[in-house]
């Protein structure tokens, strides 16, 4: 379908609903009156003033007067609100003129309200489930250098920076930088990019000056927001044109890479602009516009995942010890020489070492360090525009626009490095106070982006125009020569005491016409290979042969996404009542890398689309609807929440989510929460329809009909049973009757069809305010049991034959295991395929945790803040071949100190975070993250009659090197200046 033709439909879908918010009355009343500081007797502006149960409201003016005109009737409530100042209500039961108000300084703590909990606005205190909130001043008082590394100082969050444009939260474990469950939405609005996999919250969501609220729920959510927010999610909340007009600028000056470790000392900016007005309360609009650059983290750990005493590596032979003289050397942040992975590992056998014949070496290829093949420089740009009418005190209609654009680097199966990638989206909304409709289109293009994994690849066949190392054969028959040359001239054998020495000097006769990085020819080669949309790994074998391997990252993609909710509690008598669903559709535009032309046949599905060229439109869809009920019991002491979803994939069965909730209230400060809720997640896009050249091993889609001659599912080896299969061969000589002879070590894989993934989870809470509204004390508990936990597994296909024959036991040989023989020692062998499937787990996982917050207020406004999370994981059978990838501290903390008037106008706050150690597992990278501690801290001063505020502080500050995750970049300390104009031109 025509893309306009579909946002056409969008449109009518959301202005039908409009249909009955266009009658109105014709007798106005007016109400006004001025708000002052209870305190200092001070006029107070930007005061949001509404009409209780309507959408109706204004802002007080620089000298606290406002004014409204309504056509409700008498009495009515108007409700008060500003930032720092306890809400407060006032009933006006007549025709009043000059009214005076005068707010209260907020001191009391816990009186946040929240909506993202139930779609409906509620105390925090009695949410039905675990809620952080992060408002406006909480924001402004961070040590953060933004709101968004603010998050990470939240009640069980954890932050994963991949670069200084795509910083990705997650809550209770199971976290990975393309984080699938943990969902980021703005206004409403899925922030997720369909086909990279990633959330784009910190790149393409609010500026710093926008941004009214966030809020965190950790744990399922699936019961009120559907599929995926199985883990929590994150509702960025935005500020209303008519709430909070005026001018405001941002700008934030700092600097990193402070030790010269990794890069020079360099400067990091970020700024932003935004305009809000209104007329007359009927009309108004925003714009925001918002631009940060700098030189980001690299990644470079040098860490050795591929250890002698793998059986991938060289076991047998103690002089290779050490990163220096492993042959196998897989480096954490080099591609290329991807030797666990198998894609690169080349095996030499027949050799004689120490006297003993027929043994074997294993060998990675050199292959290139990240940072020579990712620009470190990033930039991210950012605009939205919103229009908002309000066509009755109980109707507001919106449109707004979002689009941003930004470079960095991320990981997902490899590193992905975006320039110039982009998204746009288009958001129609119309909110009544009693319903909720909208819809959104999201447009996204990856511009000139690329993989670095095929990169890698590419640059190491295409080495200098030489065809003797053009393929990996090639260069390992080089290698060899090499090897046995060296051996001859140095001894006339290959002893411990020579075998370091003889394979440096063999790679580097190996490696002889390799490209250089930081030459003319690397940079010239590096250009063309990253506009070759193409991802095999493949070369000519004559020197003049042309570049035909590629790495360019070119998707294009749609989303659309109609919701509503409409809260029917006017009509029932004895409870509340919420009513609502969505509908969401991808469309996906098949570049022959992430995803194929599933219309092609199955035999032409592997071969690439032209250079430049996409395929048929690929769609994917799902349709859900909830209800949910909410009764109060005990005068108020006991509160009750039902819930139920079904949610429908034309892929799946139709599927039930429930949740059920009680929050009681002892003595009017203990509220003790019960919660019962079950979440699924129907695989993400790239995870069900994915069909990637990922060096060698391809990655594909969990749908079934990806399989079709393909035999993944039913006809494969684990990954773990062949490696192992290989090095007792190795030892026996690495002949075709070894391998058979060992072929009871081969397991069969037997892959299921994949299902949603489901979550039960039971949760216990307790919040509570005491003595004096001065000490706030959060927990919260979970237990969570997995089933069909989705994830990948990497299999191995004998070509051409069936597993358990000879035939297809010998194909399990190491592909290269000798370059110098024709058929590399394996007779009539046809060799493997290797696919890393996205399939479910056949265990259950359970997950369980604990998260601690204490707030506590004393002496003239001085806080602390600490909070203590625990989270772990263990499956049903620990020998289980699936790799979850928990990737998640059992222990992490942190705490805070501050005042925001320590003196006049002047104000300070502290943060301390730590986590321990942890084991990471990913398609890229396995290896543990030690354990590390920061601190942050800023110190600000306001200029209250020039609308100005001066943030001096530092993240790190002690430039603490660490990483978050393995094969991430290294984090340092960052020192900034932020300026904030606010407020101007109201």
């Amino acid at each position: 379908m025509n893309l306009t033709i579909r946002y056409f439909l969008l449109l009518m879908i959301t202005i039908f609903f409009a249909g009955g918010a266009w009658a109105q009355g014709n007798n106005l009343i007016y109400i006004s009156g001025k708000v002052n500081d209870k305190e200092t007797g001070k006029p107070l502006a930007g005061v949001s003033v509404e009409i209780k149960g309507t959408i109706a409201g204004t802002i007080t003016s620089d000298s606290g007067i406002f004014n409204l005109r309504t056509k409700n009737k008498f009495p009515l409530t108007l409700v008060f609100t500003s930032v720092g100042f306890a809400p407060q209500e006032y009933v006006v039961k007549g025709i009043e003129s000059n009214l005076y108000v005068a707010l209260e300084t907020q001191t009391a703590l816990g009186t946040e309200v929240v909506v993202t909990a139930s779609r409906v606005s509620e105390s925090r205190l009695k949410s039905p489930v675990a809620i952080e909130k992060l408002d406006i001043r909480a924001i402004r008082e961070t040590a953060s250098p933004n709101f968004y590394d603010a998050l990470q100082n939240v009640k069980g969050v954890q932050m994963t920076t991949s670069s200084l444009t795509f910083k990705i939260p997650n809550t209770r474990g199971f976290n990975i930088p393309n984080n699938f469950r943990f969902v980021q939405m703005v206004d409403g609005v899925d922030m997720q990019s369909a086909t990279l996999g990633v959330t784009l919250g910190n790149a393409i969501g609010p500026t710093e000056l926008d941004i009214a609220s966030v809020e965190i729920t950790p744990g399922a959510a699936s019961a009120l927001y559907g599929m995926n927010a199985i883990n929590g999610m994150a509702n960025l909340i935005t500020k209303s044109p008519f709430t909070y007009p005026g001018l405001s600028v941002y700008q934030n000056t700092g600097v990193n890479h402070v030790d010269g470790i990794d890069d020079a000392p360099s400067i990091l900016t970020e700024s932003a602009i935004r305009y809000a007005k209104s007329f007359n309360n009927k009309f108004a609009f925003k714009v925001n516009f918002g631009y940060m650059q700098g030189i980001d983290w690299r990644s470079n750990t040098k860490t050795d995942q591929n250890p002698n005493y793998l059986p991938s590596a060289n076991p047998g032979f103690p002089a290779l010890n050490g990163p220096n003289n492993n042959t196998a050397y897989d480096g954490w942040n080099k591609y290329g020489d991807d030797a666990l992975a198998g894609s690169n590992l080349i095996s030499l056998s027949g050799l004689n070492i120490d006297g003993k014949a027929n043994q074997t070496l294993r060998i990675a290829r050199t292959g290139y360090w990240e940072n020579d093949l990712a620009d470190p420089k990033v930039s991210n740009l950012k605009f939205d525009g919103q229009l908002n009418w309000r066509i009755t005190e109980h109707a507001e209609l919106s449109y707004g626009y979002r689009y941003g654009t930004m470079d960095g680097t991320f990981q997902r199966g490899n590193k992905i490095r975006l320039n110039g990638s982009s998204v746009q989206n288009h958001h129609i909304q119309l909110k009544g106070s009693n319903y909720l409709v909208s819809a959104y289109m999201s447009i996204e293009n990856t511009g000139h982006s690329y993989n670095i994994k095929p990169l890698a690849d590419n640059l190491d066949l295409h080495t200098g125009g030489a065809s003797d190392t053009k393929t990996a054969t090639s260069w390992g028959t080089k290698y060899k020569n090499a090897l046995l040359l060296y051996a001859s001239e140095n001894g006339g054998s290959l002893t411990s005491a020579n075998l370091a020495a003889a394979n440096q000097y063999a790679r580097a006769q190996a490696d002889q016409s390799r490209v250089q990085p930081g030459t003319a020819a690397f940079k010239s080669l590096m250009d063309t290979i990253i506009n070759i949309n193409n991802w095999d790994i493949k070369s000519g074998t004559t020197p003049d042969a042309p570049v035909t391997g590629g790495a360019a990252l070119w998707q294009r993609s749609r989303l659309y996404n109609v919701d509503g909710q409409w809260d029917l509690t006017q009509y029932t008598k004895s409870f509340n009542l919420l009513v609502g669903g969505n509908a969401r559709l991808y469309d996906i535009i098949p570049d022959g890398n992430n995803f194929v032309d599933f219309s092609r046949p199955i035999d032409q599905r592997n071969k690439e689309l032209p250079n430049g060229t996409f395929g048929s439109l690929v769609s994917y869809k799902n349709i859900g609807g909830f209800f949910q009920v909410t009764k109060t019991l005990l005068e108020d002491k006991l509160k009750l929440w039902g819930s139920l979803r079904i949610d429908y994939n034309p892929y799946y069965k139709p599927i039930w989510t429930p949740r059920l909730a009680a929050v009681y209230t002892f003595k009017e400060k203990h509220n003790f929460r019960f919660t019962f809720q079950e979440g699924y997640r129907f695989p993400a896009l790239f995870e069900a329809l994915s069909f990637v050249n990922n060096g060698r091993v391809r990655r594909v889609g969990s749908l079934p009909f990806i399989n079709d001659g393909l035999g993944y599912l039913q006809n494969s080896y684990t990954q773990q049973s062949v490696i192992a299969f290989n090095a007792a061969v190795s030892a026996q000589g690495n002949t075709d009757e070894a391998a058979l002879a060992n072929q009871n070590l081969l397991q069969v894989a037997n892959l299921p069809d994949a299902t949603p993934e489901k979550i039960t989870s039971f949760e216990f809470g307790y919040k509570s305010v005491l003595f004096d509204n001065t000490l706030v004390i959060d927990l919260d508990a979970y237990v969570n049991q997995y089933k069909g936990f989705l994830g990948q597994v990497q299999v191995y296909v004998p070509n051409g034959v069936n597993v358990g024959t000879d035939a297809g036991v010998i194909a399990m040989l190491d592909r290269n295991r000798d370059p110098t023989t024709a058929s590399g020692g394996n007779s009539a062998s046809l060799g493997q395929s290797r696919y890393r499937v996205y399939t479910n787990a056949v265990s259950t996982y359970y997950n369980w945790g604990s998260a601690l917050a204490i707030t506590y207020n004393f002496y003239k406004a001085y806080t602390i803040n600490g909070n203590l999370n625990f989270n772990n994981m263990k499956a049903s059978n620990p020998n289980d071949i699936f790799v979850t990838g928990f990737n998640t501290p059992q222990w992490n903390s942190a705490l805070s100190f501050g005042n925001p008037q320590v003196a006049k106008n002047t104000g300070f706050n502290i943060t301390w975070r730590w986590q321990d150690s942890f084991l990471w597992q990913s398609p890229l990278v396995n290896g543990t993250v030690s354990a590390f501690n920061t601190i942050d801290a800023q110190v600000n001063y306001r200029f209250v009659n020039r609308h100005t505020t001066i943030k001096l502080g530092g993240a790190n500050v002690l430039n603490h090197r660490y990483i978050q995750y393995a094969g991430g970049p290294t984090l340092g300390a960052i020192y900034y200046v932020a300026v904030t104009v606010d407020g101007l031109l109201q």
